[in-house]
């Protein structure tokens, strides 16, 4: 059985351990993925550019010339192995928690809630490493390397692949508004990465001012409410008590 991620660590594959692999295959895989928990820690504890190849090496306990025999670009390759893994998580996340069978199990409204939730406990728990990715992302997203650039744009529509069936089979069912459902999803992916960097921020910035969705759970009622009912006037109260409106 894989190792269990430890908190603020990303989840690795667990079929890297699958006994229909070849012994060797298996061996490597577990090497690997020690390397990549080593440097979801580094990353963490230091950051990106303060953190060193030698410093992965010898947290994960394997000679520096070992990694460059697993990730043959160094700390970028290692540093690009980690966004998989998160994004990977995300995706396993999102069908498991905002499928087309949820949506049609209970109304679409609380399986977004359960999404939400479920987004802000993976991604706070593993706050200092998601703010080191952010801030990386944003630099090659804007950066001059096309190939990057296209790499995060697969990640962002992979989420929103994701998302998509349930919000298909909601509006199918009549329990949604028939809208365009990759906008659909491309507005809830946008919008819970806003509230997530403005809970973060709000968690790591003393300056930053006061909040009445500086709480995760005060966050996901205020969200799923204002997505759903909007700034009409007549719905539900839940957007007042989640944002403190009189």
């Amino acid at each position: 059985m894989p190792e269990a991620p430890a908190p603020g660590e990303a989840s690795i594959d667990p079929r890297a351990d699958g006994p229909s692999l070849p012994r060797r295959e298996r061996e490597r895989r577990r090497r690997r993925q020690a390397m990549l928990r080593a440097a979801q820690q580094v990353f963490a504890a230091k950051g990106y550019a303060q953190a060193t190849l030698d410093e992965i090496a010898e947290r994960a306990e394997f000679g520096k010339g070992t990694l460059y025999n697993y990730f043959e670009g160094g700390k970028e390759d290692i540093l690009f192995a980690v966004f998989d893994t998160i994004y990977g998580d995300l995706r396993a996340l999102i069908r498991d928690t905002f499928s087309a069978e949820q949506v049609r199990r209970q109304p679409p409204r609380e399986a977004f809630r359960a999404l939400v939730r479920s987004a802000f406990d993976f991604l706070l728990k593993r706050e200092e490493l998601f703010l080191i990715l952010m801030k990386e992302e944003c630099q090659f997203m804007f950066g001059d390397d096309p190939e990057k650039v296209a790499y995060f744009r697969e990640q962002g529509h992979r989420l929103v692949e994701a998302m998509t069936p349930a919000l298909e089979a909601a509006m199918e069912d009549g329990a949604m508004r028939s809208l365009p459902p990759q906008a659909v999803a491309h507005m809830l992916e946008g919008n819970i990465n806003g509230i997530l960097m403005h809970l973060t921020m709000a968690r790591h910035d003393e300056n930053c001012p006061d909040s009445p969705i500086d709480a995760p759970d005060k966050a996901v009622d205020f969200l799923t409410t204002m997505l759903f009912d909007g700034l009409a006037a007549g719905g539900s109260t839940e957007a007042d008590e989640a944002g403190g409106a009189s």
